[in-house]
């Protein structure tokens, strides 16, 4: 059902706790147990709104409810990040019960299916040809009831963010997350970004085939901080009108490439990981041979999960790894996948990379680190944003808080490595 559809202003957050509460009135028995899977704080969402009309609305009513945070890979939450995103209201629950997913964590986790080699051919278009164990989080299955709260912004492994997406990686295991973002990379940025039913999204759903407790979905889409539509329903179904809307309110068409793009990290990207959306959103308004910068002084860190691998591989184009696969085969495949999103695509012919675009860290990354990992740096300090600001006819664009709104050539071309 559609609770709110308004893309030309935003929903209040009172008209939004009133609307779930009055939606969830019918549902909740007294010897259910609900879990509800959400995401962490680096999604723009109004988080306490929603927490405060689920607790308000489903508490008194069932046996059980518990929250539980679709980390992926993501370190845990702090004390202090989870006041900001739950409003300092949760700690008053006590019987509501908060679990942060852990997926290097083997107790935490439970095998419940496969697909197989030749599933993961089918899927993939012969890209990959794999057997992919599906793990998932055991709260999953021991709750009666799910519920899955998810923002829908473009995305640039599987084409649009949210609905079972929470599920694989959300709260899955390893093999799920390497398998379906190099997938994503495979196909590349440019071609699956802002695309709704791409074949990483069908090798999420076949694994949320496998998924045998009762949910619902609860979409929302959001144009910056503003919520514009809220949907609830059956998983797929409302996440696939909140990406219709998404690709409506999140998507911004641009006449012509720029030689420079200043992408502004927001404060919710702490590090390289995160922020790396600064780069996914932009790539496709790049002109070839231009220059995208990464600003963000605050980011001083490349993961605090991921680092070391990184600091091994480096960033690179996919031709890179796929020339010297077997070098490259034994490191995780969601960091190749992360390092040739932010490399942005490019050519690997006769032992020279050469990458589409350069791409430029402003940020707290010391230079030798920058060039460690084969990227360019750019002393923050030197660089303040608000001087670049309009002046596209110079082939400049600025985008402050980067990240979540996709970027795109109106004539609907993007950057590809067959014409490179």
């Amino acid at each position: 059902m559609i609770l709110s559809h308004s893309p030309g202003s935003p929903v209040p957050g009172a008209e939004l706790e009133a609307k779930l509460r009055e939606a969830l009135g019918e549902v909740g028995k007294r010897d259910e147990r609900w879990l509800i899977i959400i995401p962490d704080d680096t999604r723009t969402l109004p988080m306490p709104a929603i927490y405060a009309a689920l607790v308000e609305g489903l508490r008194p009513r069932v046996k059980e409810l518990a929250f539980l945070i679709a980390l992926g890979t993501h370190p845990p939450m702090t004390e202090d990040q989870l006041d900001r995103h739950f409003g300092p209201a949760w700690r008053d629950h006590a019987d509501v019960r908060i679990f942060q997913h852990s997926w290097e964590d083997p107790s935490a986790l439970t095998q419940i299916g496969t697909i197989s080699r030749e599933e993961m051919e089918m899927i993939s278009r012969g890209l990959l040809s794999v057997e992919v164990p599906v793990e998932i989080n055991r709260l999953v299955l021991k709750y009666d009831r799910l519920l899955i709260v998810n923002p829908v912004f473009p995305h640039e492994v599987i084409g649009f963010s949210g609905g079972h997406k929470y599920f694989f990686p959300g709260v899955s295991g390893p093999r799920m997350v390497h398998v379906s973002h190099w997938l994503g990379a495979l196909i590349t940025n440019p071609k699956i970004n802002g695309h709704k039913w791409t074949p990483v999204r069908e090798m999420v759903e076949r694994a949320a085939e496998m998924v045998p407790t009762p949910r619902w979905g609860l979409s929302l889409v959001l144009r910056g901080h503003e919520l514009v539509g809220v949907f609830l329903g059956e998983v797929v179904e409302a996440w696939e009108a909140a990406a219709d809307l998404s690709m409506e309110v999140n998507v911004v068409w641009v006449e012509h490439p720029y030689d420079l793009v200043i992408s502004v990290a927001p404060e919710m990207y702490r590090e390289l990981w995160t922020a790396g959306k600064c780069m996914y959103k932009l790539e496709p308004v790049v002109a070839e041979g231009g220059t995208l910068i990464i600003y963000g002084p605050h980011i001083d860190e490349i993961s605090p999960t991921h680092a070391h691998w990184i600091l091994e591989v480096g960033y690179h184009v996919r031709d890179y790894f796929l020339a010297q696969w077997e070098k490259f085969e034994k490191y995780p495949w969601a960091v190749l996948a992360h390092s040739t999103h932010v490399k942005g695509i490019g050519t690997f012919r006769n032992g020279v990379e050469r990458p589409r675009i350069e791409v430029v860290l402003a940020t707290g990354i010391p230079k030798d680190v920058c060039k460690k990992i084969d990227l360019g740096y750019c002393d923050p300090a030197t660089l303040d944003p608000r001087d670049y600001e309009n002046r596209g006819d110079e082939g400049i664009l600025v985008v402050p808080r980067a990240g979540e709104m996709l970027y795109r050539l109106a004539d609907g071309t993007v950057p590809d490595i067959d014409r490179l």
